[in-house]
């Protein structure tokens, strides 16, 4: 990966359909580096991980922390990946950026505006970049105007990310919202990707929102994949099996082709 190509074209350059891939969160070492080298396979160039986890039970796995930080920079490092990671807290600002490239804002804090300033500003003039989660119950006016505070306190470099939203359906995890990535980039001019792996909450319905977020102009896509779904500590059920990385590249290709895109 081009270490000059965040500072040039962003997290997602013109012509291009950016995938970023990887396990809900760092569990191992070993986990970790089997999950980012299918990545590297599928030949995406990046890869997501977590090591900080917001859960909605306090009783669930929370991350690895400062652990899983370390082992995000080494793995991306080794594969030569770009490394996504997520930050909750404006402590934690520092130690995520000297080991990931991109921090991601998740749904619950997409209106955490202290955590957005602080962002934006550590940001500023840097090479860095950073992905914010639509919150699950926000307008897409609240979505803009909280990629505003990270804009306008520095954060040049970011990317938008609907990842569904709270409905009254109950056959998948939250409700993909598509019309919401045509709006958003029709009022703004930042990059949208889909987290179509959150929204379904199944597996079996990744693929197949994967290619509607395609045709339907995302700029990318954020997908979980495990080496071991079965045995993952965190939303194993919505996770791809890593070997099948591969085909989901090969089914989103002449669909980005017929938008004049390319996956990467």
């Amino acid at each position: 990966m081009d270490p000059d190509a965040l500072r040039a074209g962003g997290m997602v350059p013109p012509g291009t359909f950016r995938v970023v891939a990887g396990p809900c969160t760092v569990e191992s070492y070993e986990q970790f580096y089997a999950g980012a080298r299918a990545v590297k396979e599928a030949g995406f160039g990046y890869v997501r991980g977590g090591a900080f986890k917001p859960r909605t039970s306090p009783y669930s796995f929370q991350g690895l922390g400062e652990e899983g930080l370390r082992i995000i920079s080494e793995v991306a490092g080794r594969l030569g990946l770009v490394a996504v990671t997520e930050v909750m807290d404006p402590q934690d600002i520092e130690p995520v950026m000297e080991n990931a490239k991109i921090l991601q804002i998740g749904g619950r804090n997409m209106q955490n505006f202290s955590l957005l300033k602080r962002v934006g500003a550590a940001l500023r003039g840097t090479d860095h970049g950073v992905i914010l989660k639509r919150g699950f119950a926000a307008t897409v006016e609240e979505w803009l105007l909280a990629a505003e505070y990270i804009t306008s306190s520095g954060g040049e470099n970011v990317v938008l990310c609907e990842r569904g939203i709270r409905t009254f359906e109950t056959s998948t995890r939250f409700t993909l919202d598509l019309s919401a990535v045509v709006v958003a980039k029709r009022l703004s001019d930042l990059p949208v990707i889909v987290d179509p792996s959150h929204a379904a909450g199944r597996r079996d319905l990744v693929v197949p929102l994967s290619r509607a977020a395609v045709a339907a102009g995302a700029d990318g896509l954020m997908v979980e994949s495990h080496h071991r779904p079965q045995e993952a500590l965190c939303d194993g059920e919505q996770a791809l099996p890593a070997e099948e990385l591969a085909s989901l590249a090969e089914t989103l290709r002449p669909i980005a082709a017929a938008v004049g895109r390319k996956v990467v």
